[in-house]
């Protein structure tokens, strides 16, 4: 009966709700940012979070112990969406060890001598771990196609007028992301992407909100309203971004994300639903090496 309680709707899955496969197409207007199919209570969701925190806890001892999979997590979102805050109260509870945040700026010059997947690759957790990627190669889809003055400066191969900057471009990037994740699954690693889907209207309190109080004062940054100018075309370009690398295996979920709280019990509990899905378990010593225990157990006792 708690259960119920706390979920309101025993089978509402989360999952399946706001999960996208490419199947159809994805119009980012008729996404909802609020929680329109549950009426769930504030203290009910932090509720849910803690047992999904718990429950994270001990899939990640597993996928550590085991070392045969590994798990990719990528947040994407508006500035202000509340990427950092998600990631700080999903896995409060992990273990340190087995898991890696990495939040992706504007490539160093050292990047961008590289191919530009060369610095995503690099930060590819290894097995047995859990990693974060604060915003991620999918920049390179976005800030970049609302401003494609970016890839003219990059000076990638024979790239060097705006208008080779084009849909045909950005298509070829899609297929490198698309290749890039089908790579990462055939390989043991599990793919999650979110992305968390703000009104404008809530972006604009939020703002305001780091202005107001002063111990938010830090959040805030004057390029976060000239983007802001931008929120037409950031939407269309998650759109095409979201259409082209949704797929049945590594599908994107957009998440209501104006309520902050609700969003992270979304995330959290999308993220247990699809780790339990992979086969983990500690590993089971074999004979000799029971044997050995046995024998150290036995050392023990007599010093």
């Amino acid at each position: 009966m708690e259960d119920y309680a706390m979920d309101n709707k025993k089978i509402f899955d989360r999952e399946k709700s706001f999960r996208f496969t490419g199947k159809s197409d994805f119009k980012i207007k008729k996404a909802a940012t609020t929680a329109v199919d549950e009426k769930l209570s504030k203290d009910d969701i932090k509720a849910r979070i803690e047992k999904n925190i718990a429950t994270l806890q001990d899939l990640q001892g597993k996928l550590y112990a085991q070392t045969h999979y590994g798990v990719l997590v990528v947040i994407q979102g508006m500035d202000g969406a509340g990427k950092d805050s998600m990631i700080r109260h999903i896995l409060s509870g992990v273990n340190p060890q087995g898991c890696e945040v990495t939040s992706f700026k504007q490539p160093t010059s050292i990047e961008l001598s590289h191919d530009y997947l060369w610095r995503i690759h690099r930060h590819i957790p290894a097995r047995g771990m859990i990693g974060i990627f604060n915003r991620s190669y999918y920049e390179d889809v976005l800030v970049s196609r609302v401003h494609p003055q970016l890839i003219v400066n990059a000076h990638i191969g024979g790239v060097t007028k705006l208008n080779q900057v084009d849909d045909q471009f950005y298509e070829d990037r899609f297929k490198d992301f698309n290749f890039f994740e089908d790579y990462l699954t055939r390989n043991g690693f599990l793919v999650l992407k979110f992305f968390l889907h703000m009104s404008k209207d809530e972006q604009k309190d939020r703002f305001r909100r780091r202005i107001d109080l002063p111990d938010h004062n830090w959040k805030f940054s004057s390029a976060d309203i000239q983007e802001r100018r931008y929120w037409d075309d950031y939407q269309k370009a998650y759109e095409d971004a979201i259409n082209n690398t949704a797929t049945k295996k590594n599908p994107w979920y957009v998440i209501p994300s104006d309520d902050k709280w609700y969003s992270r019990l979304c995330v959290s509990d999308i993220i247990d639903q699809r780790m339990k899905t992979l086969p983990l378990s500690y590993p089971d010593l074999d004979k000799a090496e029971k044997q050995k225990l046995e024998q150290a157990l036995e050392e023990l006792k007599n010093n």
